[in-house]
């Protein structure tokens, strides 16, 4: 009977053991292993990202230039994929079934069971279609977003342009996930985190072949997409129409700054590109002809490249003399196509002589320059040329000069103001003469700027004697305006009004002859910049009305040759549409000329016939 007892305890003790395996076995499947769970959830629900609209971007006159349309994102949870037609697939999307199959490959690198990005930017064609037909296809489906577009052909250099995100970028910053979106460059980059907006989710209810039946328990756990913020620049679009036109076919760029606010009124790099070229599926082979070209469209000029300023840095040259006195408006020099410094010979070209400040400023006179830059550099106040030459540094970076200047650009170069060191270990030594460095008088030798620095030295001429900060999109809270502060320079107010006089003389009966408007008052200076590459580059400064301007320009354009054969008939005609709204008739001649110049194919001739002589 003992017997009888224990075998049946052993026995129910057995069957409770294999019970308490089952129970267990149930509670880890259901409560803390959730891979069963979670499987389930993901052939029932799928959790959509909400992508928001990106911010608008306007000009200063309220003009919408950049604004979104709808585009679509074919999506794939690689573990929910089944066989299917790859031809009829490749066929609706346009791609190659090597692409097709590249892309899942790396969607499922990336995560079997999260969704991600197979073809993006689907045109509303295709994606009709493709929603049609998407039934066949289990694990795929679509996602809704936005992208950019665009309402001019131009200006890509101001706006930028958006791509996906690099994997570098979603580690730091957990706002981004594989197959986002973020600006690369341009006003797009700079405000990335005012035009992004925030992301929302959307939970939805699906079935075995991945169609939508519904959102989750009513919406109860989706989170709204919140719009990006709106930027307003301070662009004039039509203004900037008008310079893209006249700067067709040529290199180089253009700045207009309004100089009591220091807002950019146009900023054009030349040759530019269409926006619009790289949004969309093509975006990746347009990039590639661009990035190709040999005029090198993707390059910003207007705050990227940097050049010798020639001799439109004279007007420093001026104020300098002037403010540490070793000149007065009255001090002339001698030149009879040039003059002789200790041996070397300083070229310039005919006119009448002596001349005073004012009429070196007029003519262009190089020697005239040479002389008050080596009266500044053997001041007796100062030890030697080397200490003196710090000075005049000092009084040079307070234009703006060798230092970024703009808060909306991550593109902008600091330029190149030599500082003594860098002389000391070229010369080596520290026992300099104003001879070594003469080139700088004119403009020339190792001075290199923007051409946004070059219209912020007119700016400060405009002002007589401060700038502000130039920008081109108007702030939207208080740090933002604190960035936009008022820069007085060390020169008295006087000397600069001695230095619009002799710029108004320039335009009037000078080099700058053409750039003259019949109604508004012009002040303007002429560069010539030599080019040891080919042709010489063309610059001009200049600000209007005289007094109380309206508008600072600087045009600069590459091998064209003289100041006054591009640089200032441009600026003029840009001046007297922006003051007057309209070209006068006595200048429609000139206008045709500078849209139908074409110095890019010509500049490209005169360098092969250059070539085959010398060969």
């Amino acid at each position: 009977m003992n017997k009888f007892i224990h075998r049946k305890v052993i026995i129910s003790g057995l069957i409770i053991f294999v019970f308490v395996i089952y129970i267990l076995q149930l509670f880890n499947l259901q409560v803390i292993d959730e891979s069963y769970k979670l499987s389930a959830i993901n052939n029932s629900q799928r959790v959509e990202t909400q992508y928001p609209a990106r911010g608008l971007i306007y000009d200063r006159n309220n003009k919408l230039l950049v604004y979104n349309q709808a585009a679509y994102d074919l999506m794939v949870i690689p573990r929910q994929v089944k066989d299917f037609d790859t031809t009829e697939l490749v066929n609706i999307l346009g791609i190659t079934p090597e692409v097709l199959n590249r892309n899942l490959n790396k969607c499922k690198r990336y995560s079997r069971y999260k969704a991600s990005i197979v073809v993006s930017q689907i045109t509303d064609t295709k994606y009709a279609r493709l929603q049609e037909k998407l039934y066949k296809y289990p694990g795929f489906f679509i996602q809704t977003r936005t992208l950019r577009k665009y309402n001019v052909a131009h200006s890509a250099d101001v706006f930028g342009y958006i791509g996906e995100v690099s994997q570098s970028q979603i580690e730091r910053d957990s706002t981004y996930a594989a197959g986002d979106y973020t600006g690369i460059n341009g006003l797009e980059k700079s405000y990335e985190p005012i035009l992004r907006g925030t992301k929302g989710k959307k939970i939805l209810l699906v079935d075995n072949y991945n169609r939508i039946k519904g959102s989750y328990r009513n919406g109860e756990y989706d989170e709204p997409a919140v719009v990006g913020g709106n930027l307003t620049t301070t662009l004039d679009i039509d203004l900037q129409e008008y310079a893209y036109r006249l700067m067709q076919n040529k290199k180089g760029g253009i700045i207009a700054i309004e100089p009591a606010t220091g807002e950019i009124l146009l900023k054009v790099s030349s040759p530019g590109y269409d926006p619009q070229l790289l949004v969309g599926l093509e975006r990746g082979e347009n990039y590639r002809t661009l990035q190709q070209n040999p005029h090198l469209p993707l390059f910003d000029r207007t705050v990227t490249a940097t050049y010798p300023p020639g001799s439109i840095f004279k007007t420093i040259q001026g104020l300098i003399g002037l403010q540490e006195r070793v000149i007065t408006p009255a001090t002339t020099y001698e030149c009879y196509h040039g003059s002789s410094f200790n041996g070397q010979f300083m070229k310039c070209h005919g006119h009448s002589s002596p001349l005073d400040l004012k009429g070196g400023i007029q003519n262009s006179c190089n020697p005239y320059f040479v002389n008050v830059f080596r009266r500044v550099l053997e001041n007796n106040k100062y030890a030697n040329v080397r200490a003196a030459y710090g000075k005049w540094r000092d009084y040079v970076l307070e234009f703006g000069l060798g230092q970024r200047i703009c808060p909306d650009f991550m593109n902008e170069s600091a330029g190149s103001i030599p500082t003594q060191a860098y002389y000391d270990k070229i010369f080596r030594t520290q026992n300099w003469y104003y001879t070594y460095i003469m080139s700088l008088s004119i403009g020339q030798g190792e001075l290199l700027i923007t051409p946004l620095q070059m219209a912020n030295i007119v700016t400060c001429i405009a002002n007589r004697g401060y700038y502000i900060t130039p920008h081109i999109v108007r702030p939207m809270d208080e740090s933002h305006r604190q960035l936009i502060q008022k820069k007085e320079l060390g020169i008295d107010k006087k000397h600069f009004e001695i230095i619009a006089d002799a710029m108004e003389n320039a335009v009037k009966g000078g080099t700058a002859r053409i750039a003259a408007c019949d109604s508004v008052v012009v002040c303007g200076k002429t560069g010539t910049i030599q080019n040891p590459h080919g042709l010489d580059h063309s610059a001009f400064f200049a600000f209007a009305p005289k007094d109380n301007p309206k508008i600072a320009i600087l045009v600069y354009v590459e091998n064209g040759e003289w100041g006054a054969s591009y640089g200032a008939p441009i600026a003029g005609l840009l001046i007297e549409k922006y003051l007057t709204g309209k070209i006068a008739p006595r200048k429609k001649a000139l206008e045709k000329r500078m849209l139908e110049a074409n110095l890019i194919n010509t500049h490209t001739e005169k360098k092969k016939e250059a070539t085959e002589l010398k060969d």
